[in-house]
């Protein structure tokens, strides 16, 4: 009995030191963790959209909505929406380059967007709304630049594109209201979406192509 007790007393310390020691991480895990990743940035409109459109894609790793091109350093929403400061609502895209490539992702935007309209996106008029792509170094601007080509080329509807490639400026992230808005308020989101002719606008646009 006592050599029985011993060893229960015996497996339960190893068990008590075990759940205290640091575990090493896996293999996978270690991956993972050290997983080269991209940033990229788009202008498309109301930008809880661009967050639902894009968080859907395989190999997206976050979406946050926010500010860039404007003038005012860590705009609020209602400066944005006064349309003073120069700002236009983004995404900002943390990606794994080995899942999705930035051309992909670029392909996706052009079909999420109404690229013929200048300062606006269905319901949504002004600058904030404007489309754009802004491209972080000299490879994003050479493959969005070549995209642009391509789809004034093989474009399915009349209108001329108006969307811009441009350099990346500083990025200022959004309200956490704003955040994962799609999420958080399923409801009201899709009443929005669906009441701004968004998704009709791009069937009619892009058709099955989108």
């Amino acid at each position: 009995m006592n050599l029985l007790r011993r060893m229960n007393l015996a497996t339960a310390m190893s068990l008590a030191i075990a759940l205290y020691l640091p575990v090493a991480p896996t293999a996978q895990a270690q991956t993972t963790a050290s997983a080269k990743t991209e940033v990229a940035t788009f202008g498309g409109g109301c930008f809880w959209c661009v967050e639902a459109d894009f968080d859907k894609v395989p190999g997206v790793i976050s979406t946050t909505s926010g500010y860039s091109g404007g003038k005012v350093p860590n705009p609020t929403y209602e400066q944005v929406s006064s349309k003073s400061t120069g700002h236009t609502e983004v995404v900002r895209i943390v990606f794994d380059p080995a899942k999705v490539s930035y051309a992909q992702l670029v392909e996706k935007y052009w079909r999420t967007i109404d690229p013929t309209v200048k300062d606006r996106q269905f319901c949504d008029a002004g600058s904030p709304y404007r489309t754009v792509i802004f491209a972080h170094d000299d490879k994003q601007l050479s493959i969005a630049r070549a995209s642009l080509a391509a789809l004034e080329k093989s474009k399915p509807f009349k209108e001329p594109i108006v969307t811009p490639v441009e350099p990346a400026p500083a990025f200022y992230a959004a309200e956490d209201y704003h955040q994962d808005y799609y999420l958080k308020n399923p409801l009201r989101y899709k009443y929005y979406r669906t009441s701004c002719g968004r998704d009709a606008r791009l069937k009619e646009l892009w058709g099955e192509a989108r």
